[in-house]
């Protein structure tokens, strides 16, 4: 995780992300809370999940205030019921009341993507099928919610556009179809990446295959159609089916026999885990 954290420049992130709440300063605290005051917390689990961002919630503090200690008792993707104390946090009053709700913010949305992440995958328990992201991440967290998605035990689509190639409808449209867009990736993309092409049915998915594609993306299309289309592939390719899947019976799906099952929702719409931080 350190790797991919560094990459975002996580303290500078973190720096950002405290001076839009603090702005010109909490005037709250500032007012009542003398400066001299120290306090022992603990950060309380409300409800039923799994955790994710235990070392974010750590380095808001560090960024805001070096003399504020945090103490993790959990790790990421270990699962947490209501009442489960996660980390504790002693120093200065102030400072660890001005952090508290950055730190919340973050530790809560990271933990609410793996715990929808990890129900995803444990319904579909005892099939093949994978559960995997999209880019449907909100900006400058795309890294974060992407860790958040593999502590609940799902897999990484591409974190941006240099990944791998995805040609979809509309490049489709705009290259003058699949045959000739896949023509156009083999002269200039690396031979080292694997091609995706969106497909809504049987004449697109012949074209993928008769282009080579690595990967035909079953879009937007029913359990029959899935079911129609993957025993058609016959393992030619990768499958991986997408388009609103949040909303759809997952064991139904991966029934069919695809290999992947990607769900932007497990990012762009999570619900965050309920968690507080309470001083002793």
């Amino acid at each position: 995780m350190s790797d991919q954290l560094s990459y975002i420049g996580l303290e500078r992130f973190l720096s950002e992300a405290l001076a839009e709440d603090i702005g010109t300063g909490d005037i709250t605290t500032l007012s009542c809370v003398p400066d001299e005051a120290v306090s022992k917390g603990r950060f309380i689990a409300k409800d039923t999940g799994i955790i994710c961002g235990i070392d974010i919630l750590s380095k808001v503090f560090v960024v805001l205030d070096h003399r504020v200690k945090v103490l993790p008792l959990l790790t990421d993707g270990a699962p947490v019921k209501a009442g489960d104390i996660i980390a504790e946090i002693e120093g200065p009053s102030r400072s660890i009341l001005t952090g508290e709700r950055t730190a919340l913010n973050l530790l809560q949305h990271l933990s609410g993507i793996a715990t929808r992440t990890h129900e995803t995958v444990q319904s579909l328990q005892g099939l093949h099928t994978q559960i995997a992201d999209t880019r449907k991440t909100l900006p400058g967290l795309r890294v974060l919610e992407k860790y958040a998605v593999r502590c609940g035990g799902g897999k990484n689509h591409r974190f941006n556009l240099s990944d791998g190639v995805l040609i979809k409808d509309n490049h489709i449209v705009a290259a003058g179809g699949i045959k000739p867009a896949i023509e156009k990736v083999r002269l200039s993309a690396p031979h080292t990446l694997k091609i995706e092409v969106e497909t809504e049915n049987l004449q697109q998915i012949d074209e993928a295959l008769a282009a080579k594609a690595d990967i035909i993306m079953l879009d937007n299309m029913s359990v029959d159609q899935m079911t129609e289309a993957v025993r058609h592939i016959a393992g030619r390719a990768i499958t991986e089916a997408s388009g609103n899947m949040g909303d759809k019976d997952l064991r139904a799906v991966a029934a069919t026999g695809v290999d992947y099952i990607s769900i932007g929702a497990l990012t762009h719409s999570v619900k965050a885990l309920d968690i507080s931080l309470r001083f002793k």
